[in-house]
């Protein structure tokens, strides 16, 4: 019993980690719809610091292996349970959201988009300084961004995506803050609302900065 609290205890403090990490993320995003210059200006600054090459982005990377591989732990461990209750009949549908049901779909979606997002900007980034050797000084980051956004298909994926994002948010932000005990009579109402506002918006808004670089440089090239 101690134990499947601590995994749960352990699983909300990563989600905490990853939903800060997500908001910091699109705060830096949203400055290419508005200034490429402060948008490169920063990813330069972020590309090259040494605390965040060698201190947070390894913390980052464990962080989003840790969530993950608890969560699928998590969801075996509460299938095992159902299961082995065989005088008890199972009906999710009756006391759960399809979005908790769900959880492992979604997070399975977003784990397959998080690699797909790799591929696009964290490894060709990690070669170009640590294999090639290239300076990063004066590098168009932006333009790297508008490049990746010119293809429709690449836009979708990414829309569809955070779509997933936005369904596995819309659960997990109230269960992590349960999980850690500050989801009571007191707070319920506050944190539903901010959550459901959080996990819609934040999704919502990477979209937008998608589409918006999309149709702004659509033909450009």
């Amino acid at each position: 019993m101690k134990s499947s609290i601590a995994r749960k205890v352990a699983m909300a403090l990563s989600a905490f980690f990853l939903m800060f990490f997500l908001l910091q993320h699109f705060a830096i995003n949203i400055t290419a719809v508005f200034s490429p210059e402060t948008f490169n200006d920063i990813s330069y600054f972020m590309g090259t610091n040494p605390v965040v090459q060698y201190a947070l982005q390894p913390v980052l990377l464990f962080g989003v292996i840790f969530h993950f591989v608890m969560g699928f732990i998590l969801e075996l461990k509460n299938k095992s349970a159902r299961g082995g209750v065989k005088y008890v009949k199972y009906a999710g549908g009756a006391n759960a959201s399809w979005m908790s049901r769900n959880m492992i779909w979604s997070g399975l979606a977003i784990l397959g988009f998080m690699i797909f997002h790799f591929n696009d900007f964290w490894i060709p980034e990690i070669v170009d300084k640590f294999v090639e050797g290239n300076s990063q000084e004066g590098k168009d980051y932006y333009h790297h961004v508008v490049t990746m956004f010119e293809n429709p298909i690449r836009v979708g994926v990414y829309a569809l995506s955070f779509v997933f994002l936005a369904l596995h948010l819309l659960h997990g932000f109230n269960s992590a803050f349960q999980s850690a005990g500050a989801n009571n009579k007191f707070t319920r109402g506050g944190l539903q609302k901010f959550g459901t506002i959080y996990a819609i918006s934040i999704p919502l808004g990477f979209i937008f900065i998608a589409v918006y670089l999309h149709l702004a440089h659509a033909g450009a090239h």
